[in-house]
């Protein structure tokens, strides 16, 4: 036997599920634009990386000062002495104490382009770090999406699931109360305890889900999350699959660092031909050696032209060529792959998209018909027409639906965001993000003439880097 439920005992179990499924969320407290804000501000992983492109930016400083002119000093100190015996037979000691003081200079004339060669490569590895760190910058703003997201949809589910518990705990309670006067059997008593173990087991998994959740956001955006509003309209991307495609190859930040790689590649290749040819140098030096224990002084120098250049090294040199050629068409190959996978990236976050569009449209459905579904069962119950566990069954059918909806709501903004990352736009200067935006541009104008640790330009680099260090 099935117990059925008075009218009114009924319409007040039913009440809170009611109200929870027409809430609507909290309107007030953390955006998802604070989150990607407090995420770009935090991530450690940002930091890392803007300090590997300073770190770049160097290699073209020191390619810049091989072609100026290198000034070295020298000095030294030594104290000559021994013993001896002149024509007579006597013993004679000698000894003396002399100072050297030198100064050298060479400038490099000319060398078939190799050292400009070279400021170009580091140029390109450069242009090659920034998009390395505009990829690492969109990873970082996505993980925060899916942790805001995740976040937000565990929230909901432990909601779903208290006021299933709450429920279920009713309909026990009001199975007990029959039970002691003899309306129902024991059966419908271990009915209702099977479906409160069976919600507060959901419960406990929920909540299991949302620790975790919760975790991931302190990971990714740097503080735990507090009360998290509903997320912005969905952005939009691209009309079609093929536009999105379109504007990946132009934008896409890995697609610009295999350019530059392949640049790089092939100016080694030239570089690797140069240093095959000879290199001319002007040098000069000047020295002053001086007695300490004497009158003998000497000072002089010289300057001259000196060219050299290899002849046989083993064959080195043909080697390193070859393999530098080898190395050109292993970026030119890896343009066409990385097309390749940005190209299904894009395909696969634009089908990601379609479908949870798709798939919240159909939950949205579900859950009307659920509602309307649990109305009905909710008034044939009250007159005797319908057992509790029909109702139960309709409210347990119209949560899972309501779940369905809160997740498909969640996977389309997560698929509009990973969108957005695999066609290059999820930047904090795309989004508009309230930061100070880093401009990798402000360090390369400071260091890419190679300035001297005590020129006034050396010292404000010191003084800055000193500050990031203490950061």
């Amino acid at each position: 036997m099935i117990a059925k439920l008075p009218a009114r005992k009924f319409a007040a179990i039913c009440s809170s599920v009611m109200i929870l499924a027409i809430a609507p969320a909290a309107s007030s407290g953390e955006t998802l634009s604070d989150t990607l804000v407090a995420a770009y501000k935090h991530s450690g992983l940002l930091e890392q990386n803007r300090a590997l492109l300073r770190a770049a930016d160097e290699g073209v400083a020191q390619a810049v000062s091989a072609l100026r002119p290198i000034i070295s000093w020298s000095a030294d100190l030594s104290r000559q002495f021994g013993n001896g015996k002149n024509a007579f037979g006597i013993a004679t000691a000698s000894s003396s104490t002399t100072a050297n003081i030198g100064l050298s200079a060479e400038i490099l004339l000319y060398d078939f382009g190799a050292t400009p060669l070279r400021a170009e490569i580091a140029r390109e590895s450069v242009l090659a770090t920034r998009q390395t760190l505009l990829a690492v910058e969109q990873n970082v703003l996505q993980r925060a999406v899916a942790a805001y997201m995740n976040v937000r949809r565990s929230s909901e589910f432990v909601a779903l699931r208290n006021n299933n518990v709450r429920l279920i705990s009713q309909e026990l309670r009001a199975a007990r109360d029959r039970f002691e006067v003899g309306e129902v059997t024991r059966t419908d008593v271990a009915l209702a305890e099977a479906r409160l173990a069976a919600a507060r087991s959901g419960l406990a998994a929920a909540q299991g889900d949302l620790m975790r959740a919760q975790e991931e956001y302190r990971a990714a955006v740097g503080h735990k999350p507090r009360s998290l509003s509903a997320p912005p309209r969905v952005p939009n991307a691209a009309k079609s699959v093929d536009a999105a495609k379109a504007i990946a190859r132009r934008n896409h930040p890995e697609m610009a660092k295999v350019q530059h790689d392949v640049k790089a590649a092939e100016l080694s290749v030239l570089l690797a031909e140069a240093a095959m040819k000879p290199s001319i140098r002007l040098t000069g030096q000047y020295g002053l050696s001086e007695g300490l224990n004497s009158s003998f002084n000497n000072s002089g120098g010289s300057i001259g032209i000196r060219a050299a250049g290899p002849i046989y090294q083993g064959g080195r040199l043909s080697s390193l060529l070859r393999q530098s050629m080898a190395q050109r068409d292993v970026a030119r190959a890896s343009l066409h792959v990385v097309r390749m996978g940005v190209d299904q990236s894009v395909g696969n976050a634009f089908a990601q998209l379609s479908v949870a569009r798709a798939s919240l449209a159909a939950t949205e459905q579900q859950v009307r018909a659920s509602r309307v579904a649990f109305r009905g069962l909710r008034e044939e119950a009250s007159l005797g027409a319908r057992t509790t566990l029909d109702v139960l069954n309709a409210e347990q059918e119209l949560l899972n639906a309501q779940a369905t909806q809160i997740s498909a709501m969640a996977d389309e903004q997560i698929a509009a965001y990973t969108l957005l990352a695999s066609m290059g736009m999820l930047t904090a200067e795309q989004l508009r993000l309230r930061v100070q935006i880093y401009d990798p541009e402000a360090y390369y104008k400071q260091v890419k003439d190679a300035p001297t640790l005590r020129s006034k330009q050396g010292q404000k680099l010191d003084r800055v880097l000193r500050a990031i260090g203490k950061e």
